[in-house]
């Protein structure tokens, strides 16, 4: 049977949850897990249900039903199919940790999404892209050419049909208009060392500074680059015995394992914005490996 995912985000009231069960016991649908999410500072409700249908219902079916539902509570909803995979275009630019990690990661089916495309500004990983059978794009950007470029960028995105954009270490600054169109649809992964190491070598720079704890963050893009809503972080205790490629080393494997963790969590449907922050729900126990596999 197929599982599908129901993700809510409304004004918290009494019966959301009353109505939501009742509508899927009612359509023959029976729920496999659930999350929520009260936010009493903003008043807001989240969840997320995860679901069977025992009679065979179409999602369209269970779409056009669920609406009626929806509609006095004001819902901000979605049924997703939980087989189909998510639509990725990655960006990258000369550091190809993560990169190398997504790829391998979607190879092996780790990670259950398409990757349907990787634009670069330059051309170091064209060939281990391409021996992938994935199309690659080289993009130049340039002060004079960034306009232009963020178009060719756009174009792609609908050529492709793709649904996620992944900032794999790609080290060009968006445009304000670019991430206003593209808002909640792009993911970026740093160091944690920000705002206090900013600028080049920002592992030199912490390891001169007797920094313990090295870490990661993946967040939604906004027009402040690296300050949109945190996904994913992590961190890994370094000692005074290392050195500063040490650093660099730890750096990129927390990088990569957070940008990862990240995109598992949004393809699943198990993020929802909330203002400046987000509600990220775990995945369940015993429910990974169903993930993984898609």
């Amino acid at each position: 049977m197929t599982v599908y995912v129901l993700t809510v985000q409304c004004a918290s009231r009494r019966g959301i949850v009353a109505a939501i069960s009742t509508y899927l016991a009612s359509n023959g649908c029976n729920i496999t897990d659930a999350s929520q999410f009260d936010d009493d500072l903003t008043g807001q409700f989240f969840t997320r249900i995860s679901f069977v249908s025992e009679t065979g219902a179409s999602l369209a079916a269970l779409r056009e039903g669920f609406a009626e539902v929806a509609a006095p509570f004001g819902m901000d909803w979605a049924i997703h199919d939980g087989a189909h995979r998510t639509k990725v275009l990655l960006m990258v630019s000369n550091f190809g940790h993560c990169l190398n990690d997504l790829l391998y990661r979607t190879r092996i089916g780790a990670l259950p999404i398409e990757i349907v495309g990787v634009i670069s500004n330059h051309l170091t990983y064209q060939k281990v892209v391409v021996n992938q059978d994935i199309p690659f794009h080289h993009i130049r950007v340039t002060k004079e050419n960034k306009p232009e470029a963020e178009k060719r960028m756009l174009d792609v995105v609908e050529e492709t049909g793709a649904e996620l954009v992944v900032l794999a270490r790609y080290m060009q600054i968006l445009s304000d208009a670019l991430c206003q169109k593209m808002s909640g649809r792009i993911i970026n992964i740093h160091h944690s060392f920000l705002p206090s190491f900013k600028g080049a070598n920002p592992y030199k720079q912490a390891y001169e500074r007797g920094v313990k704890l090295i870490g990661a963050t993946s967040h939604y893009v906004t027009a402040d680059l690296d300050e949109g809503p945190i996904i994913e972080q992590d961190t890994i205790r370094v000692t005074h015995g290392q050195s500063a490629e040490d650093y660099v080393s730890l750096g990129r494997d927390v990088e990569s394992q957070v940008l990862a963790r990240a995109i598992h969590a949004h393809i699943h449907h198990r993020v929802f914005l909330n203002g400046n922050k987000t509600v990220v729900f775990p995945a369940s126990p015993g429910s990974y490996a169903s993930e993984r596999m898609g």
